[in-house]
């Protein structure tokens, strides 16, 4: 899947636009430049982002050094990004909609306001089980965790995660519950159900691949109302074809950069999404092999692409009772 054309037609003059209006200062980082993934290695944050830190590389003639700190569903590694010196030389990544939720749920005090984001692609949630299960189809599925509510387990990267996300927003669709079991990443988590341990996933497609070409993992369904590719497998449909009406906003991944760093950072970030990273090949082809859709984005043009995910996902943990902040005291209106 790839992103539209116009819309990466409107980042590019957008961004430039804004560089134009004002002295452009070029930022030279003089030393490496460290990049936490607060996610275990493997997993979908931790492949896009190595990707992206790589072309980073590229233009700012620097090394980006990426640091694995998972723990508490991503807040631990982003808190340590949030709390480091604000010189621009320590950054975070992954989905826009956790960092947006992490108030709301208690997690973390800060929301996407305070950091400038770099998204780089969208990732899409599968409904992912264990080859060796008798759930055929997603049809299949649905009247196992009917007939047989909260025992179904199904793995996540734990609350916040997109893993997590997807089957909250599932099960409220559908009207079931399940049996959440947690992992420290969303590459954990598809090992648990490629080998057996829990029947279902629902994390990224990211994920999953590898293990659904080996027939470790059945997909049998797309969180949302489009249907995606996976080379070397084919389609999956999506959930709406099962639950009438279903939709799932798009979560974005990327990197984010506190606001608190110096002007020129962000300058020169914008700069190279709008210059650069916009026509990466080396992301496309991340995007192409792995279910995702490139997307990339900066500035007020990315904080208006994530906010449905944001949005949404926080009125689901309102109406599920696990808000310990009503979103609506944080800047996240009802939709």
């Amino acid at each position: 899947m790839t992103t539209a054309r116009p819309l990466r037609q409107l980042l590019v003059a957008s961004l430039l636009a804004a560089a134009a209006g004002g002295a452009f200062a070029q930022w030279k980082p003089d030393r490496p430049i460290t990049l936490i993934v607060p996610w275990a290695p493997g997993g979908s944050t931790d492949q896009v982002t190595r990707v992206t830190a790589a072309e980073l590389e590229k233009h700012l003639g620097q090394k980006i050094v990426i640091l694995n700190q998972p723990g508490a569903s991503g807040s631990v590694g982003t808190k340590n990004a949030l709390a480091a010196p604000p010189d621009g030389y320590t950054w975070t990544a992954g989905g826009a909609k956790d960092l947006g939720t992490y108030k709301v749920l208690g997690m973390l005090d800060t929301s996407i306001a305070d950091w400038n984001l770099y998204l780089n692609v969208a990732h899409i949630a599968v409904v992912g089980v264990n080859a060796d299960t008798p759930y055929k189809t997603m049809d299949d599925l649905l009247k196992a965790m009917k007939a047989n509510p909260g025992t179904v387990s199904v793995a996540t990267a734990g609350v916040n995660s997109s893993g997590h996300s997807a089957i909250e927003a599932l099960s409220r669709a559908a009207g079931v519950t399940y049996k959440h079991v947690t992992y420290d990443g969303g590459a954990p988590a598809a090992v648990a159900a490629a080998s057996g341990e829990t029947q279902v996933t629902t994390q990224l497609a990211a994920e999953q691949t590898d293990m659904i070409r080996a027939k470790k993992i059945r997909p049998l369904a797309v969180v949302g109302d489009k249907s995606i590719e996976i080379e070397g497998f084919g389609t999956i449909p999506p959930l709406s074809q099962f639950i009438p009406g279903f939709k799932d906003p798009i979560n974005y991944f990327g990197v984010f950069v506190p606001k608190a760093a110096p002007p020129e950072v962000a300058q020169t970030l914008n700069r190279l999404w709008a210059t650069e990273m916009s026509k990466s090949e080396a992301l496309k082809k991340y995007a192409q092999s792995r279910g995702a859709m490139f997307a990339p984005m900066a500035g007020e043009e990315a904080q208006k692409a994530v906010f449905p995910a944001v949005q949404a996902y926080a009125w689901t943990q309102q109406a599920a009772g696990k808000a310990k902040v009503s979103p609506d005291t944080v800047g996240i209106p009802k939709p």
